[in-house]
């Protein structure tokens, strides 16, 4: 990859001066590169700019920054065993290379690039250009908040990614899925500031004479000036978007619904109650023949001794529930002061564990319920009914939910404590780059007639098979 690199800028520029450095983990591929190097310069420099180690925890080359940068590093590789090295450093935020956010343990693709962007050459010296390819993961992997999210959200407000090419399947000995360019500098030119070009060019491909592996396509030469030519051009057409860089963000905002809840003292109900109770009380079913122990502490009743601990404390509360009328009650604030006389009658002080577990085993959601509410007043969520929506950073999160949310469910609203870390507003902050949504062309559903007649036509020749190995 340097040694192509370094060969396509001078014959651009033959009087370019151009040096070479690199990095590379695996032994075989290093020793190669190094004996190429040497063989190619006559000085021997670019060889001894080639440095053996991980790139992600032992980088040998120092804080230099580089006027280019190109690699293509492994999809999907996780970086489980270099975690301790990058998470030091992450921890030293900006100072350090991975200050932007950490993905996950499985794909690491995202941490070379970050170390890339960190020795770009800085803007004031010239600026910098980055070229890396990847697979789709990095585009979309990653909700609102995660680290993906946060290395994308860190790019894009930076506004250093130029263009993303999506290249054709099976172009790589190793692998057949999709892959994509990342073209990024902090030097844009006008045209490209606070845009990013994406650039569909899934489609510029011959097929190879002889496979190489996975590797079955390749693109030729005069394809490769028509994506050069589109990437240059920077304009809007059928394999080239434009868009603002903005236009790939979102605020994640989390809809909560009000909790609704029935109360009966059923016999189903208090079954239900009796095996909560056992978890909650720390209850172990007591032996044959042996009388129930009874403790001077249970755990969510009174510290004073008040409540006898073990079964007998299961049991009385079980009886005094049974005084509690057992017609269905579809309001919270009207069946607690029935069950507090009960207890109360019963001599039974509960600690907030107990009466939690009560109320829970005996209430069933009802939509036809009243709204159950806390002490100020204010609607309690139900956690089950919760929902979020991701609102386009262009759009305001309350118009959004006045015209998208509130005409299906009238009684929900936006959880106002979920903010993101960074600007604090309400909602969470996501970047997500979804290149098929960009480049999706609806193909109507072919016709019935057609669909019956190609069956037909299997069909036949099932049946054709068959009489031959039947004889």
């Amino acid at each position: 990859m340097v040694t192509t690199t370094k060969e396509q800028i001078l014959e651009i520029n033959p009087n370019a001066e151009v040096h070479i450095f690199g990095q590379e983990s695996q032994p075989e591929t290093f020793a190669i590169c190094k004996a190429d190097l040497y063989l190619k310069s006559l000085d021997g420099r670019d060889a001894d700019n080639i440095k053996f180690g991980s790139t992600l925890s032992n980088w040998q080359l120092g804080t230099r920054c580089y006027d280019y940068q190109a690699a293509n590093p492994p999809y999907g590789k996780e970086w489980k065993t270099e975690q301790s090295a990058v998470e030091a450093e992450a921890e030293r935020g900006h100072a350090g290379r991975f200050g932007a956010g950490l993905p996950r343990i499985s794909d690491g693709q995202l941490l070379f690039l970050q170390h890339m962007l960190s020795r770009m050459k800085p803007a004031k010296e010239g600026g910098g250009r980055v070229a890396i390819v990847m697979n789709g993961s990095p585009l979309f992997t990653g909700d609102a908040g995660s680290g993906e999210s946060e290395i994308r959200r860190w790019i894009l407000q930076n506004d250093w990614l130029e263009a993303i090419i999506a290249l054709p399947e099976q172009m790589f000995y190793n692998t057949g899925i999709s892959t994509y360019i990342w073209i990024l500098s902090n030097r844009k030119e006008k045209r490209r500031k606070s845009k990013v070009q994406l650039i569909d060019a899934s489609g510029f491909w011959i097929q190879m004479r002889k496979s190489l592996g996975n590797k079955r396509r390749e693109i030729s030469a005069d394809q490769t000036k028509q994506v050069l030519g589109l990437y240059t051009a920077s304009q809007p057409g059928e394999q080239s978007r434009i868009f603002d860089s903005t236009e790939f963000g979102y605020r994640k905002i989390t809809i909560e619904r009000p909790l609704r809840l029935n109360f009966q003292v059923s016999a189903e109900r208090l079954a239900r109650l009796e095996s909560t109770l056992q978890g909650v009380l720390k209850l172990k079913p007591a032996e044959a023949g042996t009388p129930n122990r009874s403790v001077s502490t249970l755990q969510g009743g009174s510290p004073r001794g008040s409540l006898k601990a073990g079964h007998q404390t299961q049991a009385a509360i079980l009886k005094a529930l049974r005084t509690v009328p057992d017609a269905l009650c579809k309001d919270r604030a009207k069946f607690i002061p029935l069950l507090d006389a009960a207890l109360k009658k019963a001599d039974l002080k509960l600690g907030a564990p107990v009466r939690k577990a009560i109320l829970s085993a005996l209430a069933e959601r009802d939509e036809t319920a009243e709204i159950c509410r806390d002490d100020a007043g204010q609607p309690e969520p139900d956690p089950e009914l919760r929902d979020t929506e991701n609102v386009p950073l262009s759009q305001d999160i309350n118009d959004y939910f006045d015209q998208e949310v509130k005409p299906h469910v009238p009684d929900a609203w936006i959880n106002p404590s979920i903010r993101d870390h960074q600007d604090g507003e309400i909602g969470k902050v996501g970047y997500e780059i979804n290149f098929n949504r960009y480049f999706y062309q609806y193909q109507p559903p072919r016709a019935l007639g057609e669909i019956g007649a190609e069956i037909k036509t299997l069909e036949g020749e099932i049946m054709a098979m068959l009489r031959d190995v039947a004889g």
